[in-house]
């Protein structure tokens, strides 16, 4: 099959949606598929793979390093003319996935959309509470001109469902167990940190922006510390924030952006991640802290009301109990017994996702949507 993927976000950008839709092309193509991508150009050097079509970008506000594509609507209709796809996947509900859906539909080619980001929680993380019923709106919209919309998990695909959007479709998602791994604990690493053997290392890792609740982060590490006076606060990532609470936070550790190997050292070299973001799809970063033995708070919604078992992994919170959140943070901090099972206990939990499963429930998707389309094309013929 041929398939094409078009998205905002793409590697070497770190982020949820950008490691999301790497994985499911190379799973794609593991599969044996012809998998071209559609992506904005990262900067003037940037330079396209054989299977990729760059398009115009504009640097997104208020976040250094990442772009969102510009319409490109005829120059999709020329290139899927002459290479027609199977079936598109479009990641992202920007300008660039606009006209991509816009064009597919004119080609009657079939389209997949993922749903990746909850933009219209992002408006009270932003001060714009009175723009979350047009942001649902505006997505509604935009997912309903789609042949199938992706979510996933269980819940999410209720909310959209029960908010009038249609063909909603859960997509599981998975964590490499391999580069994620408790194994790769580093104790030369953790005494960079000032951290020793006995010590404890508290760990945020994801985007450094608004919408992750910081401020509840912060609240919970200092009352670990009150616990656990030695205790220090890693934080991998960056982000609008990172500047503002370097300022504030003299004592807290940041070590920016991590890839490979070395992420895989800096997830397994913590203790406890407290993930305090209540505008998640899923939380990619709740499986990785798991799958490297990391006990995890987190709100009992996403990734965590997926796989985290409340008392075993972790602690999964009722959605807004901030004062359970920081208790739980605390109880397990002071806690090494319990934080020492709950380290097994979590590996344990995700121990059976696959990526590989993944790609191929996408597959099966796409199949399905372009099997149809070839149905209805003939029928009407």
């Amino acid at each position: 099959m041929r398939y094409t993927i078009v998205t905002e976000t793409y590697p070497p950008e770190i982020n949820g949606v950008a490691l999301t839709v790497s994985g499911l092309e190379r799973g794609l193509r593991a599969r044996g598929h012809e998998v071209g991508v559609v992506r904005p150009r990262q900067g003037g050097d940037d330079r396209a793979d054989a299977h990729e079509q760059l398009v115009p970008g504009l640097p997104l506000p208020r976040y250094p390093g990442l772009r969102f594509g510009l319409p490109a609507g005829r120059r999709l209709a020329a290139h899927w003319r002459r290479q027609r796809p199977d079936a598109i996947y479009i990641a992202t509900e920007g300008p660039l996935g606009w006209s991509a859906l816009r064009t597919a539909r004119r080609l009657r080619i079939p389209v997949a959309a993922g749903f990746h980001t909850r933009f219209d929680e992002y408006m009270r993380d932003y001060g714009l509470a009175f723009m979350t019923g047009p942001a649902l709106a505006w997505m509604r919209r935009f997912h309903n001109r789609a042949d199938a919309t992706l979510v996933p998990t269980h819940e999410l695909a209720r909310f959209l469902r029960d908010n009038r959007f249609d063909n909603v479709v859960r997509l599981p998602r998975a964590v490499d167990t391999r580069a994620f791994d408790a194994g790769h604990r580093d104790a030369g690493l953790r005494r960079s940190w000032g951290v020793d053997d006995d010590g404890l290392a508290v760990l945020y890792l994801g985007r450094i922006a608004a919408e992750k609740n910081l401020e509840l982060a912060v609240r919970s590490f200092r009352e670990i510390q009150r616990v656990r006076p030695e205790a220090r606060f890693v934080w991998i990532g960056d982000g609008p924030e990172r500047a503002r609470l370097q300022q504030q936070h003299p004592d807290f550790v940041f070590c920016g952006m991590q890839r490979g190997e070395s992420l895989s050292r800096h997830c397994a070299s913590a203790d406890l991640f407290p993930f305090p973001s209540r505008s998640e799809t899923f939380g990619n970063v709740t499986l990785e802290a798991m799958a490297s033995g990391v006990p995890t708070v987190a709100f009992d919604y996403g990734a965590a009301r997926e796989h985290l078992r409340d008392g075993r992994d972790g602690a999964a919170i009722a959605d807004g109990d901030d004062d359970a959140f920081v208790a739980a943070a605390v109880r397990i901090a002071g806690d090494e017994p319990l934080r020492q099972a709950m380290s097994r206990a979590c590996r344990e939990a995700v121990s059976a996702l696959r990526p590989e499963q993944v790609a191929a429930d996408l597959d099966a998707v796409l199949e399905g949507l372009a099997r149809r389309s070839r149905d209805a094309t003939v029928a009407t013929a």
